[in-house]
């Protein structure tokens, strides 16, 4: 069903559909989103919110000259279906296709690639600041939507503290729909909630849309209210935290009525101030299950339905690593009261639910805001507990000055658990958590470890517990794989041999281990004598265990899921070059100098050859250059 969504290539031809069509096109659009659903995981239930506000911004403003900037940017597909992508759209978050994020490349209408939460109101800002200088007189508005969920982040604040002391023209609008992938938490939670549930404030503003809608000139009859209406609304919500800001507050206003939307649009595109529009919305809206349930259908497996009902899920089967690491958190907390646990916003992310229904007192939600939740531990480890930092890689760089200041040179005890770690598929480069090693390993006091599987993640979650300074475990967006063999007792900074070979070793660094044992094989097969060693530490080094197998094999791999500048490669040769040792045989694996798309992950991996083959080919090649050949005969370079 897309008779009209079909038609639309630009938000210009939005402009001759009447209001029955333009509710008939939000049905279509959902519609899609359905449909898109059914075939793989993606984001739904934010992006079914947010239809009707797309459509009443696109109607209201010409985004080609005017800025818009959505936060977080997951909720980006209605967006893209109007601004010349629909037909593209059954590639979302596919290998070469649509990003499940706003991306520059793929249209002028997306102005940043927005993954992580909290910075579109500086940005905005910043936009309309350099609009301001470099083009006078010509008026560009800038509009910025951000969801409540990332409302908390500490980034929105310092702007919206910037922006009042700026008093730039300038439209935030927050989408409120009490979520964000989970119920939102915390005391500003509490203050948007009195705001959308003021029954005097709400009245009035019925009576105010029914004035509207009774006299000539009504936007002018809403201007003169809303010049009178200070005083009430410091009356009942002590004070307006955001006028007090400098932001003139206008709402709630019903984010699903598209003729209400555009007159409210309408009046704060022409107010000479900071705005902060206050928008109502569902998450979820159109679809009863994703209504009823927006946690679990936040990115759902693909599912089949028939009219309003899902009939069935396409769940997998396979135990991820997530799964293992929320597993172990909780025995941890069971055998040690002194352990806590704490996430920014991902409990279900981290799969953590069963954690915080067993021990609430000790489970803690921070929101949106990663450097709080850092620093927060770091006061816990003072006190004496032994918080757990579970996180996703790419959201912990949000935190890098707390993981420096309040616990690398404190040399806290916090456990940081690193969820996401490696390429995580179609949520693509925003989300890839590929830089931990690099911004982790050169903080002094830090532990940074990679467990080779399931094994290992299960024994370095109480050993990093029982270290008396900061320890960080990190682990991929990946179905969990066990490496049957005696596992080598986990001892700082010792790796484990796998298998010893003379000709090729590879030594894998976290859940590469998998791949390099079956290019192993591969090569084995081929005649190789190849040995493989599960790293285990990136900080410290197994230095005694990679210089014996750089002084005594003829190729060495290095074999990472993280970027190469900074990585464990780079550790490796770092410390063979302060030991003298000759590194001409030695050759990285791992991600190079350039963001890696979306896509699947596997897929992404082959791309790097970091899958089996392409580690096997790697070794080839370097065995080539070496002058390694089959029959074993080998010749260093000299």
């Amino acid at each position: 069903m897309d008779k009209l969504l079909s038609t639309i290539e630009s938000p210009s031809d939005l402009k001759r559909l009447s209001a029955d069509e333009l509710n008939q096109l939000a049905d279509e659009m959902r519609e899609a989103l359905c449909n898109l659903v059914s075939t793989r995981t993606a984001h739904f239930a934010s992006n079914l919110g947010v239809v009707e506000l797309c459509l009443a911004l696109h109607t209201t403003f010409d985004f080609l000259r005017d800025r818009l900037v959505w936060d977080t940017g997951h909720q980006i597909y209605p967006h893209k279906m109007i601004t010349g992508r629909y037909h593209e759209f059954s590639t979302m978050r596919t290998k070469g296709g649509l990003m499940g994020y706003p991306n520059p490349n793929e249209s002028p209408y997306d102005l940043f690639m927005t993954g992580h939460a909290g910075c579109s109101v500086s940005c905005v800002l910043g936009l309309k600041s350099g609009d301001d200088l470099l083009r006078g007189d010509e008026q560009r508005h800038a509009v910025a939507v951000i969801g409540d969920g990332a409302f908390p982040s500490g980034i929105v604040w310092e702007a919206l503290n910037n922006t009042g002391g700026l008093k730039k023209k300038l439209i935030v609008i927050l989408n409120d729909n009490e979520m964000s992938i989970c119920p939102r938490v915390g005391g500003l939670a509490d203050y948007l909630d009195r705001l959308r549930m003021s029954p005097f404030y709400m009245g009035l503003k019925s009576e105010v849309v029914r004035l509207l809608d009774a006299v000539p000139g009504g936007e002018s009859v809403e201007k003169f209210l809303l010049q009178a209406k200070d005083s009430i609304k410091a009356g009942l919500h002590g004070g307006m935290l955001f006028e007090e800001l400098g932001l003139r507050y206008i709402g709630p206003v019903d984010g699903h009525n598209i003729g209400q939307l555009q007159k409210y649009l309408r009046l704060v595109k022409d107010l000479e101030e900071p705005v902060l529009l206050h928008v109502i919305t569902e998450k979820g809206h159109g679809f009863k299950p994703a209504a009823e349930d927006p946690v679990f259908f936040h990115t759902p497996a693909p599912f089949e339905r028939e009219d309003d009902n899902v009939v069935s899920i396409k769940t997998s089967s396979s135990r991820a690593y997530t799964h293992a690491a929320s597993e172990a958190i909780l025995e941890q907390m069971q055998a040690d009261a002194r352990v806590t646990v704490m996430t920014a916003a991902m409990c279900q992310g981290n799969k953590l639910e069963k954690v915080r229904e067993t021990f609430p007192e000790r489970f803690f939600d921070t929101g949106i805001c990663e450097s709080h939740a850092v620093a927060f531990a770091a006061g816990q480890a003072k006190a004496g507990l032994r918080p757990i930092v579970d996180i996703y890689s790419t959201f912990l760089q949000r935190s890098f000055d707390q993981l420096f200041q309040e616990v690398a040179l404190q040399n806290l005890p916090v456990v940081f658990m690193l969820d996401r770690a490696g390429l995580t598929g179609p949520d693509g480069p925003t989300h890839h958590g590929v830089f931990d090693f690099g911004y982790l390993r050169l903080l002094p006091n830090f532990v940074v470890m990679a467990p080779g599987d399931e094994q290992d993640l299960q024994a370095m979650l109480p050993f990093a517990l029982g270290q008396d300074g900061p320890v960080s475990i990190r682990y991929p967006k990946a179905a969990a794989e066990r490496h049957e063999r005696t596992v080598a007792p986990l001892e700082l900074g010792r790796g484990e041999v796998m298998q010893w070979g003379d000709d090729i070793m590879l030594i894998a660094c976290g859940a590469m281990l998998g791949n390099c044992l079956r290019a192993a094989e591969t090569l084995r097969a081929e005649g190789f004598d190849v040995g493989v060693i599960n790293a285990r530490f990136v900080k410290p080094l197994d230095r005694e265990l990679i210089f014996k197998a750089l002084e005594s094999c003829s190729v060495v791999l290095t074999v990472e899921e993280a970027a190469l500048a900074g990585g464990f490669g780079s550790a490796v040769v770092e410390a063979a070059a302060d030991a003298g040792l000759d590194v001409r045989h030695l050759r990285r694996l791992g991600v190079p100098d350039h963001f890696v798309e979306h896509g699947d992950r596997n897929e992404l991996l082959a791309d790097l050859n970091l899958d089996a083959q392409g580690i096997a080919r790697a070794a080839r090649e370097q065995a080539e250059r070496q002058g390694l050949t089959v029959s074993g005969s080998r010749r260093r370079v000299s």
